[in-house]
């Protein structure tokens, strides 16, 4: 057995400060660790005690307070969504130009002898005062683009679907890092102590291919205190795991047993300073206000049939992307800091066509609406809305091309997402690309770049928050980006 002295020998370096500022003063810690890091001893747990965020975050006046991030998992098409390119007509089935390609690598195409260029078999059409082209899949969304940013130059480092997905939600191709909703959670906290700043929906897929997975890591706290991580909230009468109580426990013994392991967590964290004790301390009494909060807030049954309506009708179905669209709004509503809504099917390798046309069907109508809903309600103006994907799809056709039928490739050079209130421009479309909607002419924006504007729509300069991990400060963007200032209003 492990002597007192021998567990003081493994303290962790946030276990060593944590403990000397509870022995001998943040002060006396100062004089003994001197002037460079008496500042950082200084900061050691200085939160603000209403919302929980970092003391001093966020750095200047917000013009969003929350976000509400609706990834649509695969790669949706630029070509058949906001990219509208009437000269591939001209090029229909030719070889795309070695000046085009410039050597791009490819995903899947690698054994393709022909790489044919495939002009969309849909129609586009400007819509709005703003005059932004929007495909014939997308009717609902046309009706919002006044309300709307279209960004037609996003670009990313990765190819593939892991590293890229990834990538656009933690800064980093690798697994590890914190995801975005963790950052914003550890620098910002809570306004709503009765749910988490960070809530995960997964939606039911509409395509045939379903098969791009999404793993817990990407709304994980990495190497931030797990408190920070997203709640996933699950379709059905349990839409957060082991928060009912067994058989048999009334509330009164459940506050009891919280009681009782408070004390005796308060304990250890006294003899180790551990933070991850009072993470689980949190959690247990954030589990216990969810007990009420959560039922009320899944309850649809008060939403006029007015609400059901606009959403579309799978919006009474718990787990599709209609009733999570609906369900974002009522988090909104109740200030939880990031909602991320995970849609997956955006990968039409094959059969686009057919695929794209069932996707769009099934998110066009309750993504509009969502944008419709917060705005009569008074939250568009400090609520942050991002659709898009990880990256877009290639012109040219994977597999045989015919008038009716083609696939595309995966394609980080340029693709299509759109912003929507938070403080950004509304009716505007950012940047240009090639006939080929191949390469970027025109105002490209990274992840890193969008990383950083979303931080800034909320206050908060992506350089400044950071977090100290073994031996260096880490952050969302890690060395890069800007803030897109076109995209700002």
């Amino acid at each position: 057995m492990s002597t007192k002295h021998e567990i003081d020998l493994h303290l962790t370096r946030r276990q060593f400060f944590g403990r000397s500022a509870q022995g001998i003063g943040v002060g006396a810690l100062a004089t003994l660790l001197g002037p460079d890091l008496s500042a950082f001893a200084a900061a050691i747990d200085q939160r603000d005690p209403k919302t929980g965020g970092l003391a001093g975050v966020p750095h200047f006046a917000p013009k969003a307070k929350r976000v509400i991030f609706l990834h649509q998992s695969g790669g949706p098409s630029q070509l058949e969504t906001f990219d509208y390119k009437p000269m591939l007509a001209k090029f229909q089935g030719t070889q795309i130009p070695d000046s085009v390609r410039q050597g791009q690598r490819v995903a899947q195409t690698m054994g393709q002898t022909q790489l044919l260029v495939a002009q969309s078999t849909f129609k586009f059409a400007q819509h709005g005062q703003s005059g932004t082209w929007v495909s014939e899949l997308l009717p609902h969304t046309a009706r919002i683009v006044d309300d709307i940013t279209v960004i037609k130059t996003m670009n990313t480092e990765a190819i593939n679907h892991d590293p890229a997905i990834t990538f656009i939600q933690t800064g980093f191709q690798q697994p590890g890092r914190p995801s975005m909703g963790a950052w914003l959670s550890y620098g910002l906290g809570s306004e709503n102590q009765n749910l988490p700043a960070f809530v995960v929906l997964l939606s039911q897929a509409h395509a045939i291919n379903t098969d791009q997975p999404l793993f817990s890591r990407l709304w994980a706290s990495g190497f931030l205190p797990s408190s920070y991580q997203g709640v996933r909230f699950r379709a059905g009468s349990s839409p957060v795991l082991f928060l009912d109580d067994p058989p048999g426990v009334s509330k009164t013994t459940r506050r009891q047993m919280l009681d009782a392991l408070a004390k005796l967590d308060a304990i250890g964290h006294q003899a180790y300073g551990d933070p991850e004790i009072e993470t689980r301390i949190h959690q247990y009494e954030m589990a216990y206000r969810m007990q009420t909060s959560v039922p009320d807030l899944v309850d649809l049954s008060k939403e006029p049939e007015s609400v059901f309506e606009m959403y579309g009708p799978e919006s009474r179905k718990p787990g599709t992307y209609a009733a999570n669209c609906l369900l974002a709004r009522r988090l909104a509503e109740r200030n939880v800091r990031f909602i991320q809504l995970y849609h997956r099917g955006w990968d039409q390798h094959k059969d686009l066509p057919r695929d794209l046309a069932l996707q769009c069907h099934g998110t066009d109508q309750p993504t509009a609406a969502l944008i419709t809903d917060l705005k009569q309600r008074g939250l568009l103006d400090d609520t942050l809305v991002v659709w898009g994907g990880e990256f877009g799809r290639t012109v040219f056709s994977q597999g045989k091309l015919t008038d009716a039928n083609y696939g595309r490739d995966h394609h980080p050079r340029n693709f299509c997402m759109w912003v929507a209130g938070g403080g950004m421009k509304r009716g505007a479309v950012i940047g240009d690309t090639d006939d080929y909607s191949y390469n970027i002419v025109a105002d490209p924006v990274t992840v890193y770049d969008l990383q950083a504007t979303i931080l800034h729509a909320l206050g908060i300069d992506h350089k400044k928050l950071t977090y100290r991990f073994q031996g260096r400060d880490f952050r969302l963007t890690d060395v890069h980006g800007e803030v897109v200032e076109k995209m700002l209003a």
